[in-house]
């Protein structure tokens, strides 16, 4: 349901697609719609674990991967909504574009999250995580490790 202010975009983007992706397996937890925190941070706060289950034949790319290791999962939003282009969070008084948030509500529903591992378990391709706001069952995209020295520009503080 649009909320006043809010701008919906005059096409459905899942009816532009221009590239093919593959799912590498699903996140666990126990979020659903209705119950799911508003993000990561707020995932941690409660204190709900997750994990990923890699599809067969991905397993090997967990190698070189540790527990305790921050991590970004790349995630496929797929119940989320696509076609708002202009939004008004609920946590702000004033419209803002899609480009500007970090909504799930996208024209991509590609979502992302850094995390940290807890477990990991090679031969079964499970990789436990501190914490997610992914739906239970949400597709697995892509899984890269966190890098301080890539990951963070140089000299870069946080806005006063």
């Amino acid at each position: 349901m649009k909320r006043e202010g809010e701008i919906a975009l005059p096409f459905d983007p899942a009816e532009r697609v221009a590239a093919g992706l593959t799912f590498i397996g699903h996140i666990r937890s126990s979020w659903a719609k209705g119950t799911a925190p508003k993000n990561v941070r707020a995932a941690r706060e409660t204190g709900q674990a997750a994990r990923i289950e890699l599809l067969p034949g991905y397993a090997a790319g967990l190698t070189g991967l540790a527990v305790g290791q921050a991590i970004q999962i790349l995630y496929w939003v797929d119940r989320g909504v696509r076609d708002l282009i202009v939004q008004v969070p609920a946590h702000t008084n004033s419209p803002r574009g899609t480009f500007a948030l970090r909504s799930p509500v996208r024209p991509n529903p590609i979502a992302l999250g850094t995390v940290v591992i807890t477990s990991l378990d090679l031969a079964a391709g499970i990789v436990g995580i501190d914490a997610t706001d992914a739906y239970d069952g949400t597709p697995l995209l892509d899984i890269k490790p966190w890098i301080d020295t890539v990951d963070v520009p140089p000299g870069w503080r946080p806005a006063p």
